[in-house]
């Protein structure tokens, strides 16, 4: 396999891996530095918004008024599928996600559009697919590997959203494991949260900016907006400089993994993901390997399953630096992200014949992309923008 691998790298890998070393022996630590920045920059930005959105509409009360259409389902779903899509990044949507749960959006319309977050985020790695589109052997298989990942989370939507929705469950479990960690009667730790002192100067210049705005309401919309900004801002440059210290490590990770079974395949995707703080980034260094024959689709379908679990991170990170009323909720909603990924690993992955069907709808999919390549844009089209944009419409 190690020689397959080696006859596959380009010239161009080579590069990189040498800029890597580089980079890793002479920026090393500049790099670090940056990246605690950004992380920083990123908890600042999560409580700008929940701060924001509370200011904007009168508090956490207003905020739940203000969403009183919470249990419209279909719409919070396809709201978090819509953003995703437009921005390429759950991360980041996730990350607006916990500072609005913060500010106070209700926990309940927030799982869906959590969940549609996942369902969004697999549009990069169905882009990257269409590179392939020159040669039909490569373009079916690259294509099939980049849609078993959106099969797959359609299928753990379509499973547990209602199963949330009867029972609750996930909202239950993450509500416990919150209380305990961010301020239970066993467990309080929310005295010792060491976050909101760093992050509280920076909150307080951008509350005393928007301070000077003629009204409150268009002074928390601006503290939204400056929030989405550096979210946005902080998960795209985590991403970049990640990628430049860790892309190496992380590929390393991938070939030495692949081939020795569906734990060791969903591990590595977890251990990826979380290095290079980017799912997207995960399957679509995949794609291009499942293209050009080095692995199979079924090999590769268990990391894009770590990846899933592997940028629940983000959200985590996002809900520390909230702190007092708003950090349960807060940590709720991001613990529901990560008991989701894990719960539909657990369930699709461990039953045979639900673990197929991702597969399969990719293969039939991929057949159809082949021998016209109007689908596979007609698919994008469809899945990412039209049917969510139809749904919205008719949810109203």
């Amino acid at each position: 396999m190690s020689e397959v691998i080696s006859q596959a790298s380009t010239s161009a890998d080579y590069k990189l891996k040498n800029a890597d070393y580089k980079l890793t022996s002479k920026h090393y630590g500049r790099i670090w530095m940056r990246v605690t920045l950004w992380i920083y920059a990123l908890l600042v930005a999560v409580s700008v918004v929940g701060s924001g959105f509370k200011m904007a509409v009168g508090g956490a009360q207003a905020a739940a008024e203000l969403f009183s259409f919470a249990n419209n389902t279909v719409l919070a779903l396809i709201a978090g599928t819509l953003a995703t899509a437009l921005v390429q990044s759950s991360s980041t949507v996730t990350s607006v996600i916990v500072g609005l749960v913060a500010g106070g959006l209700p926990v309940t319309m927030a799982i869906p559009m959590i969940m549609g977050a996942n369902i969004g985020t697999t549009i990069t790695n169905t882009l990257v697919s269409l590179g392939h589109m020159g040669c039909d052997k490569a373009f079916k298989r690259a294509f099939a590997a980049s849609t078993v990942h959106d099969f797959f989370n359609y299928l753990a939507v379509l499973i547990l959203l209602p199963l949330e929705l009867l029972t609750g469950f996930l909202s239950t479990i993450s509500r416990h494991v919150a209380a305990a960690v961010v301020g239970g009667s066993a467990i309080d730790v929310g005295s010792l949260n060491f976050v909101k002192p760093l992050t509280k100067p920076a909150v307080d210049i951008v509350k005393e900016f928007a301070g000077l705005l003629p009204d409150t309401t268009l002074g928390g919309l601006t503290m939204i907006g400056i929030g989405i900004f550096l979210i946005f801002s902080s998960v795209v440059r985590l991403g970049k400089l990640l990628k430049k210290v860790l892309v190496g490590r992380a590929r390393d990770i991938l070939h030495k993994s692949i081939g020795r079974g569906p734990v060791s395949g969903i591990a590595s995707g977890t251990i990826m993901t979380v290095m290079v703080q980017s799912s997207s980034t995960t399957t679509s260094l995949m794609v291009p390997l499942v293209g050009s024959g080095v692995f199979t689709v079924r090999q590769m379908y268990p990391v894009t399953l770590g990846a899933n679990i592997g940028t629940t991170i983000t959200a985590l990170l996002a809900a520390t630096a909230i702190v007092g009323a708003e950090a349960e909720p807060a940590m709720t909603i991001a613990l529901v992200h990560l008991f989701f990924n894990l719960f539909a690993v657990a369930l699709i992955f461990g039953i045979k014949w639900l673990r197929e069907i991702p597969l399969y709808g990719a293969e039939k999919l991929s057949d159809l992309a082949v021998k016209n390549r109007a689908y596979a844009f007609l698919y994008l089209l469809l899945a990412f923008f039209v049917i969510p944009g139809l749904g919205i419409f008719i949810a109203q």
